[in-house]
């Protein structure tokens, strides 16, 4: 399964790459807008908004690429890595 991450905390980037492949997923993090963001997204299955610590501008082109490929959207408001921790649990059971 692939995971795009949008949002987050700069230094966690590792533990989020980490915390996926724990649970056999594969993990691209965008924490910062970047102007090719649309294209770096690619087609994921599932995308993980960390909604405190995300422009809009970054959450519309997120939006609008999970509609394009179809992709799951899972809004959270801390970007813990508990938090993504739960989510990825939550999608197997």
């Amino acid at each position: 399964m692939s995971v795009c991450i949008i949002g987050g905390n700069e230094r966690m980037e590792r533990q989020y790459v980490n915390i996926c492949k724990k649970h056999n997923c594969k993990a691209k993090v965008f924490t910062r807008m970047k102007s090719n963001l649309k294209e770096q997204i690619g087609s994921p299955d599932l995308i993980v908004l960390f909604t405190n610590t995300v422009c809009h501008k970054m959450v519309k082109c997120a939006l609008a690429e999970a509609q394009r490929c179809n992709a799951d959207v899972i809004r959270c408001h801390t970007s813990s890595q508990s938090a993504l921790e739960e989510i990825l649990i939550g999608l197997k059971g």
